[in-house]
Parts: C-alpha cells; structure tokens; sequence
C-alpha cells in the first residue's frame, strides 16, 4: 500500500510546506497520507475527526525508523499536533503517574515534546540524567477495575500534554514506567537509589496486577523480603519469574492454535505469549521468540454489514486491526499466526524495540545513554524534589488465579490451524523485516 501526501495540503500553511519538504527527502510513495488541512476554523466534530486522524498517522509513521529519526518530521509533526488541537504555547501542570499509581505533577510548555516532560519527570525525581533512556512516558486507558489499558507509547515528535488533554477523558493518562526488555539491564538501573525504587513499585504493582506469574511459596518469599525492606533481593527474585517486565495488552483473538481462539498477548524478553484457554482444558500459554519471526506487518479492514455489502448512507463498521507474523515452527517451515486486536499497532512497535534491543546488544553496544537534547534545550530542574513513595505489602495471593501449563517445549508438536498469508491490500513495504531473525534446526526448537 503506497502512501502519499495530497498536493492540497503540499504548499500551503507551515505543516503543508514541511510536508512539501518531506515529500521530496523521502519521495512520495514513503510517507502516509497526511489528514487534510482546512483554510477555515474546524468545528468541533472537525476537531476530533482530524485529531483521530493525526493520531492513526502518527502511529502509522512510528513503525518507520527512517521517518521516526528524521528532526525535519519530528518538528513538522509537532507543529501538527498543535494546529489541530489550536493549543497556545503556555506552561501548564501535567500529572504524571508511576506504575504504583503515585502521581508526580510537572510544569512544563504545552509545545514541550516527549523528551522535554521526561526530563522534567526525571528531575522532579531526582534521577540521574544518565538514567533517563531507560524509561519512558506511556498513554493509557484507566478502566473500571482501576488497571490500566495500553495505548501507546509516547514518541519523541508527540505533544504529551495535547495527546492526553485532546482526548477529553479523565480516563487517559501519562505512566512512566521502564522502556527496555533485557532484564540484564536492571543492574544499571539498581544501582541509583531512585531507579531502585522505581523498578520495585513497577514490580509489586505488575506482581498485584497479576501480569508477572506467581506461586503461593514465590509470593510467600517476596512478601518476606518486603518485610525486610530487601529491595535488591526482592527484585532478583522477581527476574526468575515468568512475565517479569513484561507488557501485558487486553484480552483478544488469535488464530492459534484455532481460529477465533481467545487470548491474552504479553511481550517481554523477547517473545509474544499468549495465554489461552481451549474447551475443557486449563489456562495454557505458547511463546513466540522475536527471533524465529521472519517478518511481521499490521494491516487494518472494515467488516462489512450483514450481507456482505456496503450501501450508500449505511454506517461502517469500526476498523479492525490485525498483527500478523511470519514464525518459524521448525526447520524450514514457516507459518503466519495472526492476532487481532486494537492495540496491534502497538504490539509491532514492541516487537521492533525487541529487535533493535537485541541489535544493539549483538553488536556489543548498550542502551545507557545520555538524554538527546534538543539544540538550544536546557533541563530545567525542579524546585522541589519527590520521592517514589514504597509500595504497600503484597496482598495475598488470588485464589481465583490458575497456573498456566506451557502448551508445548516445541510448538512444531502444537495442532496449528494455517491461514496462509495475509490478505494482500498491503505491499512489501508495509512488511517489517527482522534482522535478528534465526534460522534454526529442529534441536533448536
């Protein structure tokens, strides 16, 4: 599927001469479709409409490393957000949450990107600049229950405080929680006092949740340790744990082992798991390693009504994301598995920082790092500092949690339905290739 930015929107207007300047940097056929720009005042129907476009757009365009690292479209998105939202540049407070729920409030600009507010999270907690890259801001969806829904991660050409005001719901917010997947990295992490802290309220909190996996003597040896104040020993405990720091998305549907098959997707130390539950069985969960996928893209669709037709002035169905990957079951045979689900988006751009992990780590590198400043940024300190506050002690365990059997030490021997390959209304250069794809032996598997 070919993208290009229409010649209404080209030339005319700041966003549209940047977009002029993209289209000729990176030619006509890579960037998306950007939403059209109006010449008169939006009504508030209009407003939405192009925010939700906005948004789609700059989801689409973050699966692209090429566009991502690119300061010229980082700026011309920036100034998107605003115009559309029609958002003065003025300080304002931001609520910022940690995983244990704390809120930490901020000062910074409306115009500030990513980058500016975590700076002004870190500062106002008092961690250390090189410590920065390890975590990110994510925007979320608080339901019922108090657990939070994932919806992105926040990019660094996003506006935090207009992505999360322009939804209008008290619901979403900004959590700040750790960016990388290698638990070996806790090390760096651990060894400042507030990164310490940090990484355990992030870790009581998921153990709570019930994402990371749990027996009733590994709850028991955790809330003993808590007990003790042994925060480094609590941890290490917690790295032994299945689902340790990984990112656990709602409840959807997959097509493995059957089709329509109910499913709950987590990723984390390089793999998808999925845990399901088959018809008289109980609760059983496949892994799939990053580096037995071949490829992977997400395509969208509209169900069409019953009947199988549209009609003119009939209402559409809403958009259905799907994940689809291409995984090695054994030597020499591939098989896609597709996961449909609205966070689908999300779940590929999880599946590439898994990878470049695992590049930066093969080639010797390292994620600590420095925060990038932008030219002529300053870090503004905070006036007054916050401490993460310590979480409370484990609860008991929930009875009504089962244990999860593996479906199988080799998936070749699992009953997959295949479906082929996905339909074809997407061309190559919506596949995303993986260069820490593995060809392996069935002693490998």
């Amino acid at each position: 599927m070919h993208f290009s930015i229409p010649e209404t929107e080209s030339r005319s207007g700041d966003s549209g001469g940047s977009a002029y300047v993209l289209r000729k940097e990176y030619g006509a056929n890579v960037l998306p479709a950007f939403p059209p720009k109006k010449l008169f005042s939006l009504t508030p129907a209009e407003v939405e409409q192009r925010r939700e476009q906005l948004e789609k757009y700059m989801q689409a365009v973050r699966q692209d490393p090429l566009l991502g690292s690119s300061e010229t479209f980082n700026s011309f998105l920036r100034r998107a957000q605003q115009e559309t939202q029609q958002v003065p540049t003025e300080e304002v407070s931001l609520e910022v949450l940690l995983s244990n729920g704390q809120k930490v409030l901020v000062n910074v600009l409306t115009s500030d990107q990513t980058e500016d507010v975590l700076e002004a999270v870190a500062a106002k907690l008092d961690l250390p600049d090189d410590l920065i890259g390890y975590f990110s801001l994510f925007l979320v969806r608080e339901k019922e229950d108090g657990t939070f829904s994932f919806v992105r991660k926040l990019q660094e050409f996003e506006l935090p405080y207009v992505s999360v005001t322009s939804l209008r719901s008290q619901e979403y917010k900004i959590v700040l929680r750790k960016s990388y997947w290698d638990s070996a990295y806790d090390d760096d992490v651990m060894e400042n006092r507030v990164g310490l802290n940090l990484l355990y309220a992030q870790t009581v909190s998921d153990i709570e949740r019930g994402w990371i996996l749990v027996t009733k003597e590994q709850h028991r040896q955790l809330k003993s340790l808590q007990e003790k104040v042994s925060k480094k020993e609590f941890l290490r405990l917690a790295q032994t744990l299945r689902h340790y720091g990984y990112l656990r998305f709602d409840a959807c549907v997959a097509d493995f082992p059957e089709k329509d098959c109910p499913v709950v997707v987590s990723a984390g130390n390089s793999e998808l798991s999925l845990q399901l539950r088959l018809p008289g069985q109980q609760l059983r969960e496949g892994s799939f390693r990053v580096t037995r996928m071949r490829c992977w893209r997400v395509t969208s669709s509209v169900p069409l009504p019953s009947g199988g037709t549209s009609s003119p002035g009939r209402g559409r169905g809403e958009v259905r994301l799907e994940l689809a990957f291409e995984y090695l079951m054994s030597k020499d045979r591939l098989q896609w598995v597709t996961i449909t689900s609205p966070q689908a988006i999300m779940m590929s751009i999880c599946l590439q920082s898994m990878v470049d992990e695992l590049m930066v780590k093969k080639s010797g590198g390292s994620i600590r790092k420095m925060l990038r400043r932008r030219v002529g940024g300053t870090l503004r300190r905070s006036d007054s500092q916050q401490a993460v506050k310590s979480p409370p002690l484990l609860e008991s365990p929930d009875a009504s949690r089962e244990p999860t059997v593996k479906l199988s030490s080799k998936l070749s021997a699992v009953s997959l339905r295949g479906i082929g390959s996905p339909s074809t209304d997407a061309s190559a250069s919506d596949v995303h290739g993986n260069f820490a794809f593995e060809g392996i032996g069935d002693e490998d598997l």
